[in-house]
């Protein structure tokens, strides 16, 4: 996959030349992996979720819990081919323009000296291809020696065209710096984390329950910007272009709902949601959400807040970006909206359910403890992770310990400031006298403090 670390100091170097100009490299595809057996149906792991969790615990069994569809088999394509010149770039072009889905996947390589301080750390090294032309060919392309790339523009703004990505952030902002966008996507990352969760989301790991195939990763750390590379390396990155391919087919067979969640089609319009609340939507948070209400006016207008978040919350389609406006939510401690979060501790989503009970344990909504604790036996570890933590912090806010044992209740958290905060070393009004000969006293003698607590200079 992407990246663009040093190489590793034990690779040895290729010393064969280039081929010669004209000739295509045709590399032969190598033996396919070994199939590793499935993981039985009512396995070690599977019992685990079928027991009952005790709240008090504070373990939480690792992994996804639940069962896997049966693996498919894995195909092999049948030549990859590494472009170099712009004549094999054309013909590139065209094949690309009869496929249906394209899956992409990019080497990246580290900029040394950087010519000015927003250029990217990162550069494209190769851009690897596969499409749905029943194995024939998968590609890889060298983006270091082709400095036109724009024959790839139009397949990749082609929105009848479905382009695959595993992890697309990093991939789409390399791409884009050549000029390349890609229209139609869809990320097979954020599909696994849907249903598996995090920790499952990997390439590697989703392989092995798709086709029980386990990629090799030794050069994941690999040099890319050398020249020439070696078959192996360019065999490496065929191959996560084209398990990519393989890993879309498998969820599309079995967890439709996932994909079209996470598909983006070519005209998608933008969720109707408030201006302030847009740049979450995208990923990131260029400031403090009390920072955004502020300048959107609405610091105050706590109703104002509640209506455009409640907005929001519907209109979002994609998980990801759901979860974004619960994080609004409990970080500007709209209490008022823990309703409308309850329904989503049921959703098909692991990102949903997981956001859901951490937005209602931060805002205190004790109501919600029945509701979250079947959470405890989700089948995804993130799931699991966040019911806990909303449980402990619910039953603290309600009274008792997570195993029923009433506890004094927390004084309750004070109310957001409306105004600038003040800080002070002590408190308004001021404390029982300082014992004779305590540390107050020796203080104020050390610097021979008047009664009235006010310091003088001590002289000589």
């Amino acid at each position: 996959m992407a990246n663009g670390d040093r190489a590793e100091r034990g690779e040895q170097k290729n010393s064969r030349g280039t081929r010669p100009a004209g000739q295509e490299r045709d590399l032969a595809p190598p033996r396919p992996p070994a199939a590793r057996q499935p993981r039985p149906a009512a396995g070690r792991r599977n019992a685990a979720f079928a027991r009952p969790h005790d709240e008090t615990a504070s373990h939480v069994a690792p992994g996804y819990l639940g069962e896997f569809p049966s693996p498919g088999a894995a195909p092999t394509w049948k030549r990859r081919l590494y472009v170099e010149r712009p004549a094999d770039l054309g013909a590139l072009a065209q094949d690309l323009q009869a496929a249906h889905v394209i899956a992409l996947d990019a080497e990246f390589a580290q900029v040394r000296v950087r010519a000015a301080p927003g250029e990217p750390a990162h550069r494209l090294a190769l851009l690897q291809l596969a499409c749905d032309n029943d194995y024939r060919v998968s590609y890889v392309v060298d983006a270091q020696r082709l400095a036109d790339l724009s024959p790839l523009r139009p397949a990749l703004d082609d929105g009848r065209i479905l382009k695959l990505f595993h992890g697309i952030g990093a991939d789409a902002r390399v791409l884009a710096a050549r000029g390349l966008v890609a229209r139609h996507t869809l990320d097979l990352e954020a599909v696994s984390r849907s249903i598996f969760g995090q920790r499952e989301s990997g390439l590697q790991s989703m392989l092995q329950h798709a086709g029980g195939v386990r990629l090799d990763k030794s050069l994941q750390r690999a040099d890319w910007s050398r020249r020439p590379l070696t078959p192996a390396m360019v065999a490496y990155a065929a191959r996560d272009a084209e398990m990519t391919l393989v890993l879309y087919g498998w969820l599309r067979t079995h967890y439709a709902w996932a994909v079209e969640l996470h598909e983006v089609p070519a005209d998608e319009p933008p969720p109707p949601v408030a201006d302030w609340i847009t740049p979450y939507l995208e990923g990131a948070r260029p400031r403090p959400a009390l920072v955004a209400v502020a300048e959107a006016g609405i610091m105050h207008d706590l109703a104002h807040q509640v209506s455009d978040l409640r907005e929001a919350l519907a209109a979002v389609r994609h998980p990801t970006q759901r979860a974004r406006v619960m994080r609004l939510i409990t970080d500007l401690e709209l209490a008022a909206l823990a309703p409308d979060l309850r329904a989503y501790l049921a959703a098909l989503a692991s990102e949903e359910r997981a956001g859901a009970a951490r937005a209602l344990g931060r805002l205190r909504d004790t109501g919600a403890i029945e509701l979250v604790r079947p959470l405890l036996n989700d089948p995804v570890q993130d799931v699991r992770q966040a019911a806990q933590l909303a449980l402990e912090s619910l039953s603290a806010r309600a009274g008792r310990r997570p195993s029923g044992a009433l506890s004094p209740a927390p004084a309750s958290r004070p109310p957001r400031s409306s105004g600038p905060l003040r800080w002070t070393s002590a408190t308004e009004g001021d404390e029982a006298p300082a014992p004779e000969g305590g540390w107050q006293a020796r203080l104020r003698a050390r610097f021979a403090a008047d009664a009235d607590g006010a310091g003088k200079a001590s002289e000589g």
